[in-house]
């Protein structure tokens, strides 16, 4: 039998004085059995650091057609497409065929040997970024996870803080490719 998703409910808070986007947005996000901690809290990250009005969460790691996160025009097209994690190098073909800007928050361990045998892949994409988090720090985030969350976060020169009622944690992400 397989196991439901379990809810999350999220008060994300955001100060980004790097793009003067002060907004918070309510969401419901559901964190699908195989995913981690870590990864739930990455995307809501990755959601921080491209808030918009438009930004969506999408069914994500459930299935292989959508990203994690994206971002559509009134009209339909997608704008902005946001993956997680280390996808290969026919995911990052085919993403970047389908939207105008496609943005990889890599983490983990192995992300600094993922990059280094697919990063000559990658100059032809124009519209494509790779963000790396630390595999440290993403370990701190995972543990300001909740069921029920309001978070701040706080985005200043490239800088980010997140915090809750009473508890910290510090992100400094690193551009792998502009």
């Amino acid at each position: 039998m397989a196991q439901n998703a379990t809810i999350y409910k999220v008060e994300l808070s955001v100060s980004d004085m790097d793009r003067h986007y002060y907004e918070t947005h309510k969401l419901t996000v559901a964190k699908h059995p195989s995913e981690t901690d870590e990864r739930l809290m990455v995307r809501l990250l990755a959601f921080a650091l491209n808030a918009h009005e438009h930004l969506e969460m999408t069914k994500g790691i459930s299935t292989d057609d959508e990203p994690d996160i994206w971002q559509k025009s009134l009209s339909g097209e997608l704008e902005l497409w946001i993956a997680l994690g280390l996808p290969s190098e026919k995911i990052l073909r085919q993403s970047c065929g389908k939207a105008d800007k496609v943005v990889v928050y890599s983490y983990g361990k192995t992300a600094d040997m993922w990059w280094d045998k697919i990063k000559n892949s990658t100059t032809r994409f124009d519209n494509l970024s790779v963000v790396n988090l630390s595999d440290v720090e993403t370990t701190e985030l995972a543990k300001l996870a909740n069921r029920s969350m309001k978070l701040q976060v706080n985005i200043q020169d490239g800088d980010v803080t997140i915090s809750t009622d009473d508890t910290m944690a510090y992100v400094t992400p690193t551009r792998w490719k502009p």
